[in-house]
């Protein structure tokens, strides 16, 4: 069997990863923003005699080494891994994405390019050439749809058969094409990566400090080449060599759409626009935002939510539980393994997986308002509040990936431009409520602000927000002085989410939550159990107090006397967190001794907290740093221990100080 790889490469939210999943059959998630695919996925496929492993980089622009993006699909592209590219180009949006297009083709390498949307295309009343595309661009141009399925079978034989380099180079227009040419020349005799001289030496005419690093020129040649990128000014109106560039590439793709593309007279408004109008309207784009939030957290936290919820516990703690009991007791079991198994296993990871309905509940609506373009447009509403303070609305991209997990959300700052914005955009994530925090906020509220748990909840995610953004104004006048980069994010066409898109969403979520209530959280509760019932001495201690648990939580409580909650059971339970945020319902269950129960569990929380102190145990839960799994990302993408522990420290600080000022000014008028 013939074996090959392609790299799928393609802009941000052209539908890269859709056609990944349809050809390998993968189950990556599928985002409707830039940002989602921030590492490279491989997935198989074999078709007629021919096994073909597709490599899915992140989502890029061009091959400008600016962002971590780039800088991954380059430096893979001008390796010998791959055997060609399948280039996925959205044919609703053609003169954005041919520039990549033209920039690939330039390379020397086999390549497809596969015309996605389609389906959009025909809604619009676009018609379009593919033969005459093909023709200009040198390669082979296959239509498809990767949501429908269509023409699956002509793309498959595309890049299965025989695959072979571009027919010819783009075409720059304003002498620029004859000044590629004559740098080429120079580069002749120079052991270059097996890619065309003309890739190297239009990056070179660019400026491209990347290149330059890497391909070792005599100091003959560097001269001549600044010669010939001095001559390309004469044909254009500036002395920026990658703005040249650039104009005299554009101006070709105007050709090559002009050949190719019959768009209809009189040109309608389309869907994405009218919808626009309303959700970006500068006085009720904050109000529909607030309202989808508002009706997302009724959902899940109201009737619907807490029933499904009250069913999970039945099912744990009102059928399990109590057959396990049964069982052990019949074989005559120790009482300390009955203790281990109910109260710690059983109580510990089912006062976590109780939670489980409204955690799908919760990412189902994100889903929804991620696949249809929506939340991006959160992005461009909130820059013109964070412009205000010395941020961008593209360090709010990350941080909107921060509701879901730390982790990948601080791996997704990989997209931006600017290292100090970077650096700070990192510091800023942890501060957005991930979906881990969430059985505690529901236990927590559930059992003091019974009738209002969802506007409590509610207004954690916004104090997240608030406390980003104050955080983000300290750190750019302290840490990181300077200028933000500028704010460019593309607006996708809104689009509505597949059935298959949305569940496998929820069942990634769910079954990462699952995994970790089935080894951290289960480890974590034997842990807490053994600690809860034993001395220093290691004798069964009397009571909770004697234990190891209750001599380390007395000896931490009084740091958190001042916030409110001073008892040494919440102190254990946040160090707990540091673990996993949801470790702290399932220390918590077991060390107030409800066994999983719930409701019982409810009751004791509802007596241990005032409605001010248990705000303040929310606020600083939603604020301290995040679980180690996020931590040691931070430590990987902030370059080593010193960044990281600064962030942990100033996270941490911060996390204090709000809980303490809601606490003791709080206490002031109530």
């Amino acid at each position: 069997m013939k074996k090959r790889t392609l790299a799928i490469i393609g802009n941000p939210n052209s539908g890269k990863t859709t056609l990944f999943n349809r050809l390998t059959g993968a189950n990556q998630h599928v985002g409707n923003w830039p940002g989602v695919t921030v590492d490279r996925k491989s997935g198989g496929v074999c078709y007629k005699g021919t096994s073909v492993e597709l490599v899915d980089l992140p989502g890029i622009y061009s091959l400008s080494p600016y962002t971590q993006e780039e800088i991954i699909a380059r430096e893979y592209v001008l390796s010998d891994e791959l055997d060609g590219i399948l280039n996925i180009v959205d044919a609703a949006n053609i003169e954005r994405n041919l520039y990549l297009t033209l920039q690939l083709i330039a390379l020397g390498l086999p390549m497809v390019v596969a015309l996605g949307f389609m389906d959009d295309v025909r809604a619009q009343g676009i018609e379009i050439d593919c033969a005459a595309l093909s023709e200009r661009l040198g390669v082979p141009v296959v239509p498809i749809s990767a949501k429908k399925g269509e023409n699956m079978d002509e793309l498959l034989s595309a890049i299965t058969g025989e695959m072979r380099p571009p027919a010819r180079q783009p075409a720059y227009l304003h002498g620029v094409s004859a000044a590629i040419r004559r740098a080429a020349t120079l580069l002749e005799p120079l052991p270059l990566r097996r890619c065309s001289l003309s890739f190297y030496a239009a990056k070179l005419l660019e400026g491209d400090e990347k290149m330059r690093e890497q391909v070792d020129l005599p100091r003959g040649t560097r001269d001549e080449l600044h010669a010939i990128a001095a001559g390309m000014h004469s044909h254009a109106n500036s002395t920026d060599n990658e703005m040249v560039l650039a104009d005299a590439l554009y101006d070709y793709i105007e050709e090559i759409v002009a050949a190719s593309y019959r768009h209809p007279h009189g040109r309608k408004i389309t869907v994405t626009e009218r919808i626009d109008k309303i959700v970006l309207h500068r006085f009720w784009a904050l109000p529909i935002f607030a309202f989808f939030m508002f009706l997302m957290f009724w959902s899940t936290f109201g009737p619907i939510g807490s029933a499904l919820a009250d069913g999970m516990e039945y099912l744990l703690q009102g059928l399990l539980a109590p057959a396990v009991r049964g069982a052990l007791t019949t074989v005559n079991a120790q009482g300390w393994l009955i203790g281990l198994l109910c109260d710690g296993v059983i109580g510990g990871v089912g006062g976590v997986l109780s939670f489980l309905p409204q955690i799908v509940i919760l990412f189902f609506y994100l889903s929804i308002l991620e696949d249809t373009g929506y939340l991006a447009r959160v992005a461009f509403i909130m820059d013109t509040l964070l412009r205000r303070i010395g941020l961008s609305g593209k360090s709010f991209v990350p941080m909107l990936m921060g509701f879901g997990c730390t982790t990948p959300a601080v791996l997704a700052a990989r997209t931006m431009e600017n290292e100090k914005d970077r650096r700070m955009t990192i510091m800023l994530t942890p501060f957005m409520s991930c979906g881990a925090k969430l059985p505690v906020y529901a236990l927590v509220a559930g059992a003091v602000f019974k009738e209002h748990q969802g506007l409590i909840i509610l207004s954690l995610y916004v104090l997240g927000i608030l406390v980003g953004i104050l955080a983000g104004f300290i750190l750019k006048k302290t840490v990181f002085r300077g200028v933000s980069s500028g704010f460019v994010l593309e607006l996708p066409t809104y689009r509505m989410p597949s059935f298959k898109g949305t569940v496998l969403n929820m069942w990634q979520k769910a079954k990462d939550f699952i995994t970790k209530a089935g080894t951290i959280i289960f480890l974590m509760s034997v842990v807490i159990w053994l600690l809860q019932n034993f001395t220093l001495s290691l004798a069964v201690a009397g009571n909770s107090a004697e234990s190891i648990l209750g001599v380390l939580g007395a000896a931490i409580a009084p740091v958190f006397g001042p916030l409110g909650f001073g008892h040494w059971q919440e102190s254990v339970a946040l160090l707990t967190g540091l673990v996993a945020k949801e470790a702290v319902v399932s220390t918590m269950s077991v060390l107030y001794g409800a066994a999983g129960d719930s409701a019982m569990l409810s009751g004791l929380i509802g007596t241990v907290f005032t409605p001010l102190s248990g705000y303040a145990f929310l606020t600083f839960t939603l604020l301290y740093m995040p679980c180690m799994s996020a931590f040691a990302t931070i430590r990987r993408e902030m370059g080593g221990w010193r960044w990281a522990l600064g962030a942990a420290a100033f996270q941490t600080g911060l996390a204090y100080i709000v809980a303490l000022v809601i606490y003791q000014v709080g206490g002031l008028f109530l």
